[in-house]
Parts: structure tokens; C-alpha cells; sequence
């Protein structure tokens, strides 16, 4: 086994991760985390035990890895109490949904089908032929570097036509994406009822549907998405004269249709306003309206925004919400696209081409926990320590540290440690250890 020494705190937190495992294997996840942080090349399973030594004891890990799947909503439950405390929440917890694909090759792969490709590339391939995963993801602000996503949790989405690829025994039903997607809501509502927070949920257009709306709404969150710009609005109905009222229940909606086209074209109502968007202070000319939406079963308030090439609406559940908190949090959800490219090209998401079902879970979720114990590593750390730029004087030095430079941070500190140890630094020559410092800058 390699005896890579990673810095306390991430060692108590992998193995307060582990206590959601059997006991009589959860001792496996800290060498395997250590092995898939230090992976080279392709970021395969073998690669992952390559890295940690593991691999006279390789069968035990692949069998393992299934382990880790059936219990990854225990683990992410883990995960999300321990960046609670590091990262202390706000009046409002923000939560991100999305979904995205990974690629997979063979056809004895469980779960796998042909899906929308969102990035065709220069080949222009409109499908693909591999898993989609719906992830949640934490929303925080960093006082230094602004909003980070914090991924905690993924369900991996097999269309119907597929599921005869998968074992009967494993007793997976077909779900929606918008099911799991609720499911993920649900989960995290659960676990956060106790903090006495307000749980907003903002999701793309995709999912401002009734089946996801009704759950999402049932839990107790705030939801913020896109809205279609068809969309079938009507009025806020007007209450009942006082001391009057008719039979039957008071009307939700009103019955006056409104048409976003028809108020965007509208030149009186427009607003001028600054936000912090996207970390920095723009101008915005917004509308803002009540409106009644059947799919989010009543109330909602509606922000049109002018663009340069047009308009763009967003609603929310809260009809009280301002203009700025709705438009930050539309702006916030970029984080978890950044999460998706970050856990592909940093720790090499979809690379794993496992076949087992359990297992294809596992490793998607391994890198995603990955993302959130590196980036509440550095939570406290300068600048300095996660990123030295004087070897690369074309880039900007003030730039924020990205999550490779933080994820190299953490493999420099293991090294060091490794290096500094008693034991080590007395059988190796200063000039030596010069040298081998000089050889881990180069690597991580």
C-alpha cells in the first residue's frame, strides 16, 4: 500500500465518510481516495489502484466499489454534514441541480444508453452512448474567490428501453429524471429541516415541470429557474369582497392571460439596476410582475431581463423574493456547470468505463466528493499556498486558484509530507531532497 500522507483534516474527514460503510470494508475508501487523488494519465479504476499500490488486493477494490454505490446517499449524508461545518451556511442554503453525460464504450455496460450530447465538438455528434448523471451540488460564496459548487450527490439516469441491461436483482425501477431530481431535493430538504435555514433550489428550464415542481415545493424549498418564453401565465386573482363570498374554494389563478412576449415589447415598465453577477458589477434593465403558474401550483414572481440579443425570463416561488436575490441565484448555478468540467478534466469523470452498475455509481460519486473535499481543504488557505504563478508569468497573478491548482496544492502538501517525514528525511541526502522537491512542483 503507498504510504502517501495526506494532511490530517482530510484524513478524518475520508474516514467520517467511511463510518456509512460496512465496517468490515469501509478501511478500504481511504486507500482508494488516495489512490484516485494521485492518478496519472487515464483516470481509470486501475490507475486509481495503480497510484495507491493496491493492486495485489485489485479484486477486493472493483468489489468494494459496488459497496460504495449501494451507500453512496449514506456517504453524501456524511459529506454534507462535514461542509456544513467547515463552510458555515448563510440566511439561505442554495442547492444546484443538473444533469450530465459521460461517455461509456462496449455493450455489456449496465445502465448505458444512447443520450443528447450538450457538447458536440468539432465532430458535431448529437447523441452519444454512455450514462447520464442528475448531481446536486451546494451554491456557496467564498469571501475571496465568489461562488464554488460543492457536489455532493448524483443518481444515474437509465432510460426505460435500457433497464434490461441492469440485473433484475438489484430491483432498479425506471425514474424520470425529474423524479430524481426531486428525490435529490427531498434528500437534502431532509437533512437541512434542523438548520432552520431557507432551502432555495435553482435548476434549469428542464425541470420547471409540475412533476418536479410539486415535490420540490411540498419539501419546503424556494425554486428559481428559466422560464419558457410561451409560457402559460395568468393573472394574480382578486380577493372576494369582504364580508362576501361564494361557494366553493377561492380561485388560484387568475383569469386574464399574460404574455411575456407582449411585455417585453412593451416599452414603459423597464427598470435599470446593478447586481453582482457572475463576480463582478453589471447593469441589468429587468421587468419585474406577480403572475399565477399552473405548474408551480399558484404564485410566483416573474423578472423579464434585457439582453443584447433579446430577453430572458426567471421566475421564483417566492413571491416576495427581490429582484437581486433572484437574479444572483440564477447566476450561481454556472457553479455546478464549472463542477461538471472540473470533475471530467481534473479528476477524470466517465474515464472509469466500469461495467457493473453499483460500481458506475461509485466511481462517478468518488470523484465528485473528491471536488468537495479539495475544495474544503483549501477553504482556508491564501493564495499563496494553492498556487504559484511565477513559472507562468503570462498568466494573470491576482486570478483565483482553479480546482487544479487546488487539487495540486493538496498532492504538493502530500509530498511534502512524505518528504519531511523522520524517517524519510534521514535517509535522503539535502541535495537529494532539493531535487525531489523540485521533481513534485513538476508533477503536481
Amino acid at each position: 500500500m503507498a504510504a502517501w500522507i495526506l494532511p490530517v483534516e482530510v484524513v478524518t474527514w475520508i474516514t467520517g465518510l467511511s463510518a456509512a460503510l460496512d465496517a468490515r470494508v469501509a478501511w478500504r475508501l481511504l486507500p482508494l481516495l488516495s489512490g484516485a487523488l494521485f492518478a496519472q494519465g487515464r483516470k481509470t479504476v486501475a490507475s486509481w489502484l495503480r497510484a495507491g499500490e493496491l493492486g495485489r488486493d485489485f479484486r477486493a477494490y472493483y468489489y468494494f466499489l459496488g459497496s460504495v454505490g449501494r451507500n453512496a446517499r449514506s456517504v453524501a449524508w456524511m459529506l454534507l454534514g462535514l461542509a456544513i461545518k467547515v463552510v458555515a451556511p448563510g440566511i439561505r442554503m442554495v442547492l444546484a441541480l443538473d444533469d450530465s453525460p459521460t461517455k461509456r464504450y462496449g455493450k455489456w455496460v449496465e445502465g448505458a444508453g444512447i443520450h443528447h450530447n450538450p457538447t458536440p465538438g468539432p465532430a458535431g455528434q448529437k447523441f452519444l452512448y454512455g450514462h447520464v448523471w442528475v448531481t446536486l451540488s451546494w451554491v456557496v460564496r467564498h469571501p475571496m474567490w465568489g461562488t464554488i459548487g460543492l457536489p455532493l450527490l448524483a443518481h444515474l439516469y437509465v432510460r426505460q428501453k435500457n433497464l434490461s441491461s441492469v440485473m433484475p436483482w438489484y430491483k432498479v425501477k425506471f425514474r424520470t429524471k425529474l423524479e430524481q431530481a426531486a428525490d435529490l431535493v427531498e434528500w437534502a430538504a431532509g437533512l437541512l429541516k434542523y438548520l432552520e435555514k431557507s432551502l432555495w433550489i435553482v435548476v434549469d428550464g428542464a425541470y420547471a415541470k409540475w412533476p418536479f415542481l410539486k415535490r420540490a415545493l411540498a419539501a419546503g424549498t424556494v425554486v428559481v429557474s428559466r422560464l419558457r418564453k410561451d409560457a402559460a401565465l395568468w393573472s394574480v386573482p382578486q380577493g372576494a369582497p369582504v364580508g362576501r363570498r361564494g361557494r366553493g374554494r377561492p380561485r388560484k389563478y387568475g383569469k386574464e392571460r399574460i404574455s411575456l412576449a407582449k411585455r417585453a415589447g412593451h416599452r414603459g415598465g423597464w427598470l435599470r439596476g446593478e447586481f453582482e453577477l457572475y463576480g463582478e458589477m453589471v447593469t441589468k434593465t429587468y421587468k419585474t410582475f406577480l403572475a399565477t403558474y399552473k405548474p408551480a401550483g399558484g404564485l410566483i414572481r416573474v423578472v423579464q431581463v434585457k439582453e443584447v440579443d433579446g430577453w430572458v425570463a426567471y421566475f421564483c416561488t417566492k413571491a416576495d423574493a427581490s429582484v437581486q436575490e433572484i437574479l444572483e441565484t440564477v447566476a450561481d448555478r454556472s457553479a455546478i456547470e464549472q463542477n461538471f468540467h472540473d470533475i471530467k478534466e481534473v479528476h477524470g469523470a466517465g474515464q472509469q468505463q466500469l461495467r457493473n452498475y453499483w460500481a458506475n455509481i461509485a466511481a462517478f460519486n468518488v470523484t465528485l466528493w473528491w471536488h468537495t473535499l479539495i475544495e474544503l481543504w483549501a477553504w482556508n488557505k491564501t493564495h499563496k499556498q494553492l498556487t504559484d504563478r511565477k513559472t507562468r508569468p503570462w498568466d494573470k497573478p491576482e486570478r483565483r486558484p482553479s480546482h487544479a491548482d487546488r487539487r495540486n496544492a493538496l498532492r504538493r502538501q502530500c509530498l511534502t509530507n512524505e518528504l519531511s517525514s523522520r524517517r524519510v528525511a534521514a535517509a535522503i541526502p539535502r541535495k537529494i531532497r532539493r531535487l525531489v522537491t523540485r521533481l513534485g512542483q513538476l508533477v503536481a
